[in-house]
């Protein structure tokens, strides 16, 4: 493990993780074997990050849970807090009891673009892509490819990251999908599901 970061008290991370100068795990949360958290990431409490998972450089996690494999690129913002405010309405500064988090939860091998937010209580499906500076307010299903402010659904990615053409088949691996209700699913062979 890297030690130009640093892991709180009551933090912890996997073996063979690498955290690059300034990135910080937070005390109460959580980071998994051979992740890599570049310069300035932050992961806040409570936060729950899987095996071999990359964030990218002043990536900030408050919370959420993130399966493994995923990657959150540089700069990518996902928040807990639906209603944030520095006080109350009586004028006390507003601490941990005083909100309820809604962590977003990002599935296996997701990669959330660069500069995006993704907003409190959103989950993004496995395998799905969240394009560069994309503001996230609503789930993605599995393998969806999804870019705007707000976001909005814009084609289907494959495993190997590429833009499926429109017959759901991979121009770049020859990988062929079928859609279902929770999104994209993977084939086998002669289109049996995988």
């Amino acid at each position: 493990m890297s030690t130009t970061g640093w892991i709180d008290p009551g933090g912890t991370a996997g073996h063979g993780t690498r955290l690059w100068h300034q990135a910080q795990v937070a005390s109460g949360a959580s980071v998994g074997a051979d992740c890599t958290l570049g310069k300035g990431a932050y992961i806040g409490a409570g936060a729950v990050i899987g095996d071999r998972v990359k964030i990218g450089n002043n990536a900030c996690i408050f919370g959420a849970a993130v399966d493994g494999e995923a990657m959150i690129c540089p700069g990518a913002m996902l928040l807990e807090d639906p209603a944030p405010r520095a006080t109350n309405p009586d004028g006390s500064r507003k601490e941990a009891p005083d909100w309820s988090p809604r962590p977003v939860r990002v599935g296996f091998h997701a990669t959330v673009g660069a500069g995006s937010v993704i907003a409190p209580g959103v989950t993004i499906g496995p395998h799905a892509m969240v394009a560069i500076g994309a503001v996230v307010t609503r789930d993605v299903l599995a393998y969806a490819l999804v870019a705007g402010n707000p976001a909005r659904p814009v084609g289907w990615v494959c495993d190997c990251g590429v833009t499926l053409d429109a017959g759901l088949r991979c121009p770049a691996c020859d990988r062929a999908y079928r859609l279902g209700e929770e999104g994209l699913a993977a084939l086998l062979g002669k289109g049996e599901p995988a």
